[in-house]
């Protein structure tokens, strides 16, 4: 017994013994780093919603099934963002191969071809057979309009099957991707050999004739799923009206060469040009089969083309997208709102003479006859040599740019206009922002009197002042605005007429007289310069100055601000320029308004003892005060000028000149 617990207690140091030895050996950032190992997350781990709607469903693609969404997919992180390896069906083509979609045949499904298999398919799980996105033909119907297929009359095999008994899904060597030829498609389930059948087709072979000849394969309005426009002679089984008889060696030939000559069996020709004498050549050369389908039609009056396109296939100029399209030409009617389809009494087929026609739609625009001054093209009707009746590049379906269209007429006017500056109307073309293209009871066409066009842009600019609130330029306040401006283009600053000299002394024939007679003249009027001072339109200081004076001459004469902002300033020159001088011209120098001593004398008096004294008694007529004094401004308060004699500086006149009282 004694042996047995030294036996244990050695087995149990020994255990003990090792524990402690790996304790040793495992530190303790080991133990660490095992607790901070990352396990990588699975994308359902965040992506629950995805799992909750698409696991479920009835078929799940095999990638989403056995969880390889990276068979697809880049991992994106935390970043919320679609990343696909391949783009478009390129990604889809890794697992289902191309010879097997069929990508090399005549006629491969829109949607594949255009790299978009999940307009049809849900690329993860669907309800349906081979991930569609929706049921059946309903797939279908997501591209192709539904009422189109579920018209009055369906095609049994569409209710009951859908579209893929007769259609491939991806692609085919059939057009349409027909799984098989139309006409084997057809006799596939019509018997062409049955008594009925035969019956139903007048005995004739139409088993080797496509069957979509005369019906619509999915849905119509018509029995027996005819097109909506069935030919009489079709719909009552009366094919030998045209044709041979079903037993003969060509018993779809036509019994006539001229197909023309079986048409009017039942279309009488005077009928169909309705008195005209102008015939569409189609028509005149006997091609019925041009614009018509002898057997049916989904257009109607069995023609080969819905609207437009039919006229288009001949008239490929026409079917240009417009910027500006013709209400007409884009309504339901389209060309047949204007144009016969057979023969007119008008040229180019028109149901109407063009004005005439133009006034059914227009009719507010014919009044414009009445105005006193009505666009003689438009008098004579030709609405056409301005408008492009089917649409255009710019507004009001214009030929050109209004100006091009009205240059084209008023070919001087081109070269008139280009000039220094050009008025932003005629710049862009845009002669019809004045002028009324078609009459106007204002000269010249205009749209309303020169000042009240004018306000339309220049609003601020052409109101007068009120009454007593300033002073408004005659010709500006009578809305003379032509007296001075040129509408179009000028050569001068302003768009006016003349340069400013010769144009404002048509008015101010006085000034003309008094430069005439000046000695000097104020530079801005020898320059033409007359809106350096007056404002032409209007303003609140008279005279239609800009400013007052002296701030107004102060404009130009900046060093001479600046010293009298310095220096003291002659009262005269600090309150208003024109006590000295004239402003336009003046028969003395410097634009004055009297001799020097004439003018002094008004504040001066040049007999006064003080006057003498200071002038050490030299007589005043003799004196010229501008020698020694500055009459604007000084640093002396006696006006004297900056660089003076140090005698003179001092007042020691008599230590050079012999003064005597007199």
């Amino acid at each position: 017994m004694g042996r047995t617990v030294m036996k244990t207690m050695r087995s149990a140091v020994f255990a003990g013994a090792v524990i402690l030895g790996l304790l040793v050996i495992i530190s303790p950032a080991d133990v660490y780093a095992a607790a901070k190992k990352f396990a990588r997350k699975d994308c359902l781990d965040c992506h629950k919603k995805f799992a909750d709607k698409y696991l479920s469903m009835k078929v799940v693609h095999a990638g989403v099934k056995d969880a390889k969404c990276e068979n697809c997919h880049i991992r994106h992180g935390i970043v919320p963002k679609l990343i696909l390896k391949k783009d478009g069906n390129t990604l889809c083509y890794d697992c289902h191969s191309r010879e097997k979609m069929g990508t090399d045949k005549a006629n491969v499904h829109t949607a594949m071809k255009s790299g978009h298999c999940t307009d049809c398919h849900n690329p993860h799980a669907s309800q349906t057979k081979y991930l569609l996105a929706s049921e059946g033909k309903e797939a279908c119907y997501r591209c192709h309009k539904k009422e189109n297929f579920e018209k009055k009359t369906v095609h049994k095999v569409l209710q009951t099957d859908g579209c893929r008994v007769c259609h491939f899904s991806h692609s085919s060597d059939q057009p349409n991707l027909l799984v098989k030829a139309e006409t084997l498609l057809c006799v596939s389930c019509h018997d062409s050999g049955k008594s009925p059948f035969k019956k139903a087709h007048g005995n004739y072979p139409v088993q080797t004739k496509p069957c979509t000849g005369c019906h619509n394969p999915h849905s119509s309005d018509q029995p027996k799923l005819m097109k909506a426009s069935a030919h009489n002679p079709v719909v009552t089984v009366s094919c030998d009206m045209c044709h041979n008889a079903p037993g003969s060696e060509k018993p779809f030939a036509a019994k006539e060469s001229a197909i023309i000559n079986l048409c009017t069996q039942c279309h009488m020709l005077e009928d169909l040009k309705a008195g005209g004498d102008k015939e569409h050549p189609p028509f005149k050369d006997g091609m019925c089969v041009q614009c018509h389908n002898p057997h049916s039609s989904e257009n109607s009056k069995l023609l080969n083309e819905r609207g437009n396109q039919l006229c288009i296939s001949c008239h490929p100029d026409k079917g240009e997208k417009m910027v500006v399209p013709h209400a007409p030409v884009s309504g339901d009617k389209g060309c047949l709102s204007c144009h016969r389809p057979h023969a007119a009494k008008n040229d180019h087929l028109l149901i109407a003479k063009v004005a005439d026609l133009c006034y059914t739609c227009h009719a507010k625009t014919k009044s414009a006859l009445q105005a006193k001054h009505p666009h003689p093209p438009f008098v004579q009707e030709m609405c056409t040599t301005c408008h492009n009746p089917h649409g255009s590049g710019v507004a009001r379906l214009f030929r050109e740019r209004a100006d091009k269209v009205c240059y084209s007429c008023h070919y001087d006017a081109e070269t008139a206009f280009t000039k220094n500056t050009v008025h932003k109307p005629v710049s862009i073309g845009d002669c019809v922002a004045c002028h009324s293209g078609h009459g106007s009871d204002e000269a010249k066409l205009l749209k309303a009197t020169p000042a009240k066009l004018c306000a339309q842009c220049h609003q601020e600019l052409v109101t007068p002042l009120a009454e007593g609130s300033g002073v408004n330029h005659p010709p500006f306040k009578e809305g003379r605005c032509l007296g001075c401006h040129d509408p179009h283009a000028s050569n001068f600053g302003g768009m006016i007429v003349q340069d400013q000299t010769t144009l404002c002394l048509k008015c101010h024939g006085n000034l003309q007289k008094e430069l005439q007679a000046a000695k000097s003249r104020h530079k801005p009027v020898e320059d033409g310069g007359c809106t350096k001072c007056h404002s032409p339109h209007k303003a609140k200081i008279g005279k239609l100055l800009l400013a007052q004076p002296p701030e107004i001459c102060l404009t130009c004469h900046k060093d001479l601000k600046e010293r009298m902002g310095k220096e003291t300033t002659h009262p005269p020159a600090a309150s208003d320029c024109l006590i000295c001088h004239k402003p336009h011209a003046s028969t003395g120098d410097r634009l004055l308004v009297n001799a020097v001593q004439e003018l002094c004398s008004q504040c001066h008096d040049l007999k006064a003892d003080s006057f003498k004294k200071a002038h050490i008694y030299i007589e005043a007529s003799v004196m010229t005060c501008q020698n020694c004094h500055d009459p604007h401004a000084s640093k002396d308060s006696k006006y004297f000028k900056q660089n003076v004699h140090a005698p003179f500086a001092g007042r020691s006149c008599d230590d050079c000149h012999i003064v005597t009282k007199r």
